[in-house]
């Protein structure tokens, strides 16, 4: 899979004060072996490149990590019907997940620069110029990421403190921890990084813990047996162990849509790329090492669940697996004590979050595409992208409070995921498209190559999960109590669209209706970063041109 050199980029970097004609630059997108700075592709100064391997696996982490190692069994065990559909569910889950590290490490390999599939989009539909750039941007820019799961962590956090959570006590939670997450990673970045790696750490050990326990108990290790007066688990029996196995096509795919959405951030390191230490050798081994983790986590602490908790009490008890673990296993009063557990693990889920979703609005604004771009291509004042952070805090927060509980806020929570399946199909089939002789031109041979096997089965799952919305729900499992099963796609594809319009009117209808072309130039910020702005050129000039 891997190419002749792990370290050196694909693409040199952008050229300072160069001007781009209205074709796309040949430089920027040719190939390259540049021994003398092989790291090095985008401009970005090496003080600013403070993620090393334990960071990059950190983000991975942590984003993959919030409440559904928590949650998920037994959504997945409901699905299912047994315990042994389960594991199949889980391990399948894991190939997925594997598929899609593969393919976003080839193109972090071969375009070691931050934005993730807005760099690759921009790579791979180059034509018609900057609408790529505009058709993304419009997501980067409305999707509140953080809304949804700082909800969740203002519940957790009521709940370990002993205090009933209402709407407005939760969602003002909600806020000071989005706000918290703001000032760490725009005004104390350094410090802001440690506490998200501790986090994760945090994270790590506490699933060990549960997997080592769970073990023990299944061993009759003393001490670890289930508490008196609650069911006896036999999960690992062969006839117990497949017993109940729905294998009809309606529950395997509500299963398996829950399992591959359980497995989703293995991208997370891809949008901070231009900070990341030797980014090339790094995100083959971070990638590698977190889904490793990640899958090696959920299927011992599976293991942990079902060797503690009966299918019964999971199946009907209508709580999280890890609440009935906790209980059976170290009895009911240490439910204040897994509140705090999963509040701070989705902390760290929103912290790593916010921090490459950050600096995506931040390569959105070195594009030049953007009104203000400078303002979010800045790390200013405080060597961080402050500007990009703000921004996702503020759409996230007027998200979180704007919407009241019920379908409104279940509908925000869909609707900010279906995008991701979006780009996913589109840089996947881009991947395919590059192999191609049709794309010859590109020269696209990056240090790591995923099988091409491998490309179009992440391609096929990403239809999966596109088709999954929009078939309508069986009687009784329906997705909104108002509102149409549908509606979350259908805004998805529309933010689309008015991406689309903006570059139609700004990019194409009024230079041709003012006779001018837009070019490029790309130029140092005071901070020693690159950045593109946008000059009009009017039509029959020679300026330019090469």
């Amino acid at each position: 899979m891997d190419g002749p050199s792990e370290t050196e980029p694909l693409l040199r970097p952008a050229q300072v004060q160069r001007k781009v004609t209205n074709d796309i630059s040949v430089e920027g997108y040719s190939s390259v072996q540049d021994e003398s700075d092989h790291n090095m592709f985008d401009n970005v100064p090496d003080a600013k490149k403070q993620i090393g391997l334990a960071s990059a696996v950190m983000l991975i982490f942590n984003r993959v990590f919030g409440t559904g190692v928590f949650a998920s069994p037994s959504i997945i065990l409901r699905s299912s019907g047994s315990v042994g559909m389960t594991f199949v569910m889980w391990i399948f889950g894991a190939l997925v997940a594997s598929a899609g590290t593969a393919v976003y490490v080839e193109f972090g390999t071969g375009l070691p620069r931050s934005g993730g599939e807005k760099t690759y989009m921009e790579y791979i539909y180059r034509r018609p110029r900057f609408m790529t750039t505009c058709f993304y941007a419009i997501y980067g820019l409305l999707i509140g990421w953080l809304s949804a799961n700082s909800v969740v962590f203002g519940e957790y956090t009521l709940n370990a403190l002993a205090i009933q959570p209402t709407t407005v006590n939760v969602r003002v939670v909600a806020f000071l921890c989005s706000t918290f997450c703001l000032i760490a990673h725009g005004a104390f970045l350094n410090y802001g990084l440690k506490l998200q790696n501790a986090l994760g750490f945090f994270k790590l050990f506490v699933l060990l813990v549960i997997a080592v326990s769970g073990l023990f108990s299944l061993a009759g290790v003393p001490g670890f047996a289930v508490h008196a007066g609650y069911n006896i688990p036999h999960n690992f029996t062969w006839s117990s162990f497949w017993e109940g196995s729905d294998i009809g096509p309606n529950a395997f795919v509500t299963g398996m849509y829950n399992v591959i959405w359980a497995y989703n951030g293995y991208s997370n390191a891809n949008y901070a790329l231009s900070e990341v230490q030797d980014p090339v050798r790094t995100i083959k081994r971070a990638s590698s090492l977190a889904m490793i983790l990640v899958t090696i986590a959920y299927l011992s602490v599976n293991v942990a669940y079902f060797a503690v908790v009966s299918k019964q009490d999971m199946m009907e008890g209508g709580t999280m697996a890890a609440a009935l673990f906790f209980r059976n296993i170290f009895g009911p009063a240490t439910e204040r004590i897994l509140s705090a557990i999963i509040a701070l693990s989705i902390l760290g889920n929103l912290m790593s979050m916010l921090f490459t979703q950050g600096r995506v609005v931040q390569e959105l604004g070195r594009e030049g595409v953007l009104p203000l771009s400078s303002f979010f291509a800045s790390n200013k004042p405080f060597n961080a992208p402050l500007a990009g952070l703000f921004t996702q805090w503020l759409i996230s927060v007027i998200t979180m409070l704007a919407s009241p509980p019920g379908d409104a806020y279940l509908f925000f929570v869909n609707f900010s995921s279906y995008p991701i399946t979006m780009f996913n199909m589109l840089i996947s089939g881009g991947l395919l498209l590059l192999y191609t002789p049709a794309f010859k031109s590109y020269e696209w041979c990056p240090p790591f190559r995923a099988w091409k096997s491998v490309v179009i089965f992440f391609l096929l799952s990403n239809v999966f999960l596109a088709i999954v919305p929009i078939i309508p729900p069986s009687p009784g499992s329906d997705v909104y109590e108002h509102l149409p099963y549908w509606s979350h796609v259908v805004l998805a594809v529309l933010i689309g669209i008015l991406g689309i319009i903006y570059w139609f009117v700004c990019f194409y209808w009024i230079p041709r209706k003012h006779g001018y072309r837009i070019v490029q130039e790309t130029v140092l910020q005071d901070d020693g970063v690159s950045r593109n702005v946008l000059r009009r050129v009017p039509n029959g000039s020679g300026e330019g041109r090469t």
